[in-house]
């Protein structure tokens, strides 16, 4: 075990999440320019509901497999494990799409979508499916079976992007498509891909013995429990903001907002790309069998690189933020300035992210719950407070407090329960540095187009330059070596 193998399997996941998520960006240019900012509220609206709902239909059981089938003794044992996780989140997702059948009407007034009920449902059925893939999915992970995760993922982004394309530029040609039910139609190409993606996955599971086993599920439920509660309010935390600008904006703008901010929040989502490659590697690695001593180290160590790339991929993006906002519509990029915030959140959130690798391995999966139920506190509390008065920007701000808060409270449970020698002064030095080069791209705001672009070009470079000496890397025997 070592940070080499990590950054071995990070880059191989987070091949499948770059091609993923950037076939996936052509659908963000392309939807804010065939919808209102009102439709693509709408949209924004409904998937930050389905987190919410995932959390709670798988169960927390995705690390649980992690850790069960790490420690299984034998094949037939991981089996065992896999079969058990995937019986119980397979339940509970026949059972969300029953109940919400049966009190679609009720679940529409209340969201807000009483005109639109087939939405609700198409959402419930998307929200069903995926969570049926999510245990399959997770055990390709656990398994390091790469290429059949990325065929799988690829092939479900390039259908929806067809099936977009489809729908809101064949039928208008064809003469079928019916302006009212505009956001339904992307909700309906994610429905029939995520029917079709179980097909695709269903071979990879060819020659499991489907055996549930209920002391198995009863030991993971127990490990799962605590996570299940704070990744509802780890949930709450990230995606709670766009309930909040629904909701404390006024009725007649609040739709739009939350299309502008939905669309920003997508250019940030660059560097969430980056922690999700590295969540994908991290989360079967550092949940494996590992003995202290090489746990600590090389958490350490994965914190740091985490901090240089994320600082890095922060600069690629606010220093040429002109260029990235032109992924989104001209009626979307009125939000543009909220844009580093949400990108310094977003860093905040991979930094939570390794502080709760060691709780997790060590089985102390209750400090889930403090962390993210702080954080929850503390995004409430400063949405109510701010989202009134600064609008979209208050929602950014109030994020990026509820993630400090996050942070501190995982630090400190690290120093006392699972001291880890963090190279803070090293951090420190990139934070900065970061900061320093975002502080004097600011400068050349007012420069001609090709004078900032090369000064902002430089400091970029500079900072990679940091980073090599610091790291006292040679580029020059890495070539060589390969």
């Amino acid at each position: 075990m070592s940070i080499r193998k990590l950054a071995g399997q990070t880059a191989v996941y987070g091949l499948s999440s770059i091609v993923a998520r950037m076939l996936n960006y052509m659908l963000t240019p392309y939807l804010t320019r065939v919808l209102s900012t009102g439709e693509y509220g709408v949209i924004t609206d409904l998937y930050a509901l389905i987190p919410f709902a995932m959390v709670v239909l798988t169960m927390g059981l995705e690390s649980g497999y992690f850790r069960f089938a790490g420690k299984a003794a034998d094949g037939r044992e991981k089996d065992r494990v896999f079969s058990t996780a995937w019986a119980a989140v397979a339940g509970m997702a026949l059972l969300f799409l029953g109940l919400a059948f049966l009190f679609l009407g009720d679940i529409a007034r209340v969201t807000g979508y009483g005109d639109h009920p087939s939405w609700i449902m198409m959402t419930a059925g998307i929200v069903a499916l995926d969570a049926f893939m999510a245990v399959p999915y997770a055990r390709l992970r656990e398994q390091g079976r790469a290429k059949a995760y990325v065929v799988v993922r690829c092939a479900s982004v390039v259908l929806t992007i067809i099936f977009c394309v489809l729908f809101y530029s064949g039928f208008p040609a064809m003469g079928l498509y019916e302006a009212g039910f505009g956001p339904g139609y992307y909700l309906a190409a994610n429905l029939i891909v995520s029917f079709l993606t179980v097909f695709m996955l269903l071979p990879t599971m060819r020659g499991v013995k489907f055996s549930p086993d209920r002391r198995v599920l009863g030991a993971m439920l127990l490990y799962s429990l605590p996570l299940l509660l704070g990744g509802i309010a780890g949930t709450a935390n990230e995606f709670i903001d766009r309930q909040m600008i629904k909701y404390l904006m006024p009725a007649d703008i609040s739709i739009q907002a939350l299309g502008v901010y939905g669309a920003v929040v997508k250019i940030g989502v660059i560097l969430l790309l980056f922690t999700q490659m590295y969540r994908l590697a991290a989360e079967p690695f550092f949940l494996a069998d590992f003995k202290k001593d090489d746990f600590v180290r090389t958490n350490a160590e994965a914190m740091k690189y985490f901090i240089i790339v994320s600082v890095g991929i922060f600069l690629g993006i606010t220093l040429f933020t002109d260029l990235f906002e032109l992924l989104i519509g001209p009626d979307f990029r009125e939000g543009i300035y909220i844009l580093p915030v949400v990108l310094l959140g977003n860093i905040l959130s991979g930094v939570v992210l390794n502080l709760s690798f060691w709780y997790k391995q060590m089985g102390r999966t209750g400090f889930a719950l403090l962390v993210t139920g702080t954080g929850l506190v503390f995004t409430v509390a400063f949405n109510i407070l701010l989202v009134p008065a600064l609008g979209i920007y208050g929602a950014a701000l109030a994020r990026l407090v509820c993630e400090v808060a996050m942070v501190a409270v995982s630090y400190a449970l690290n120093r006392r329960y699972c001291p880890t020698p963090y190279d803070l002064r090293r951090i420190g030095i990139y934070l900065a540095a970061g900061a320093a080069f975002y502080g004097m791209g600011l400068s050349t705001a007012g420069l001609p187009l090709v004078l900032k672009y090369l000064l902002n070009l430089a400091f970029l470079c500079l900072y990679a330059v940091l980073f090599l000496r610091l790291e006292h890397i040679d580029p020059r025997r890495l070539v060589r070596k390969r």
